[in-house]
């Protein structure tokens, strides 16, 4: 555990230590002085102090952000792409997402055996992937190796050789995981959702992983292409965390990364996504299907936004944590499914807000009703007790964030990849702190608007058509798993 950070945050919920209190009065033959028949009570939020970064430049164009820690010989790094699948062709979805997964299968100089064989003997991880907004190729090793470990982590990220053995497995093994996706509920919903919300000329209206003609058109020359144009200095940075100091790490980083080559590197373009004027149901037919894939929302915020801290206190109160309202309602009430929730993927761009659950097939109508009943009722003033409980909840919470220097590592580069202030999570407390009943109302109004989203739900149609209709709580319409409309003899 980083001790930086935790040092004013232990126990960092708050929780007292029943269990050592119970150990200690049975040893000191003490009798108990806590009440087990009420909740342990949460302490105040404990100041969260993030250790100080150093950035330098290299002549290259590459970022290198550097956190020392000093508490272990170990170290963490992470090198990120600023352009993930975003940038994936409309007719080649999953090339960023494979692009990454080979990185690791062969370099110029290195089978994918001999990677694998090298991090093994040195005790390192070498790991590459690829998601919303970028690629990055992180390594963990101890200190005592890192001249070897960071030799195979730059080999790795800068001399991909897309083997045409490897890319023809890891493609045939793609191939098979998405005809796996293709029968799977909650799989058919995710991918309708974001198809109707987003519509097909906008990137986050298309999946990550590809769909089964895309992936089968790809070639390995298609991964050397779009490696070849984003995977440049000028378009990533670096993180390190660790037992190093700055010119140490600095020296190796550009003896390693100091021959990359820079290059102008195109913009993606996102068109607007369409625009909703009504609420309306979207049916995917899974026949036989014992339950119900429910995905409702509408199109959300960047992470930019100024409104970050009002929308996390505000889902929190509705649907992140287990004492949400989503979950008490739909799981501790009703019974009606192991358990719900909602989110704001914020992206560089705008991404979804999305409430969700997997709910028994034969309270679908029902389920409904009360999905849109918390809806509108996040709109309204939340009590005091309620936001003071949220906001605690996300403010001791914080601390578990940054317990090791690969949280730590992972945590700044998501800041640094956002173009925010890398000493923001030292404020996160006091932000949190200050947002208001109003703060919560507002925003839920500005960006929640029950009667303009889309309800999707992959289920069986026969059974659960009928009991969406008695809802009246607008039209129903069959799609497909891709989110085409289905025509209904």
């Amino acid at each position: 555990m980083t001790r930086t950070f935790m040092k004013n945050a232990t126990r960092s919920r708050g929780v007292p230590m029943t269990w050592l209190a119970v150990m200690l009065a049975a040893s000191t033959g003490q009798a108990q002085t806590f009440d087990r028949t009420k909740p342990p009570v949460l302490g105040p939020p404990p100041s969260l102090t993030v250790p100080p970064t150093t950035e330098r430049t290299l002549p290259n164009g590459l970022r290198l952000i550097v956190i020392e820690q000093h508490e272990l010989p170990l170290v963490d790094i992470q090198l990120v792409v600023k352009t993930g699948g975003e940038a994936d062709p409309k007719n080649k979805t999953g090339t960023a997402s494979l692009t990454a997964t080979l990185l690791t299968e062969g370099t110029a100089t290195r089978t994918s055996q001999a990677i694998a064989e090298q991090q093994a003997f040195l005790g390192v991880s070498v790991f590459a992937s690829s998601g919303w907004d970028r690629a990055s190729v992180s390594l963990h090793a101890p200190v005592a190796v890192l001249d070897s470990a960071l030799a195979l982590f730059a080999d790795v990220a800068l001399h991909p050789a897309f083997p045409q053995t490897e890319f023809d497995r890891q493609r045939k093994l793609r191939m098979t995981q998405l005809l796996q996706l293709k029968d799977r509920g909650p799989s058919m919903a995710d991918r309708a959702f974001v198809a109707i919300l987003y519509g097909d000329d906008h990137p986050y209206g298309r999946p990550l992983a590809g769909i089964e003609t895309t992936v089968e058109s790809l070639t390995r020359d298609d991964l050397a292409s779009f490696y070849k144009t984003y995977y440049r200095p000028n378009n990533s940075f670096i993180v390190v965390a660790g037992d190093v100091t700055v010119a140490d790490i600095e020296r190796r980083v550009n003896a390693a990364f100091g021959g990359w080559e820079k290059a102008a590197v195109p913009a993606v373009q996102f068109p607007a996504p369409p625009v909703r004027s009504d609420r309306r149901i979207y049916v995917v037919d899974k026949p036989g299907a014992p339950q119900s894939s429910f995905r409702i929302g509408s199109v959300g915020v960047a992470r930019s936004t100024g409104d970050y801290y009002p929308l996390r206190v505000m889902n929190t109160i509705l649907g992140e944590p287990f004492t949400s309202r989503l979950n008490q309602n739909l799981r501790e009430n009703k019974n009606f499914t192991y358990g719900a929730g909602s989110s704001f993927s914020m992206r560089r761009e705008p991404g979804p807000f999305m409430a969700s659950a997997e709910i028994r097939d034969t309270v679908t109508g029902a389920a409904l009703v009360e999905f849109m009943k918390e809806l509108e009722n996040i709109r309204k003033p939340v009590p005091a007790d309620e936001l003071a409980k949220a906001k605690k909840y996300l403010q001791l919470g914080l601390p578990a964030d940054f317990e090791t220097t690969g949280q730590i590592a992972g945590q700044m580069a998501t800041y640094a990849l956002f173009g925010l202030p890398l000493n923001e999570p030292s404020q996160a407390v006091a932000k949190i702190g200050a947002v208001s009943t109003a703060d919560v109302t507002r925003v839920a109004n500005k960006y929640l608007d029950p009667s303009k989203m889309a309800i999707v739900i992959a289920g069986d149609a026969k059974r659960i058509v009928p009991l969406l209709k008695a809802t009246g709580i607008g039209p129903v319409e069959m799609r497909d798993s891709y989110g085409k409309p289905v025509i209904v003899p």
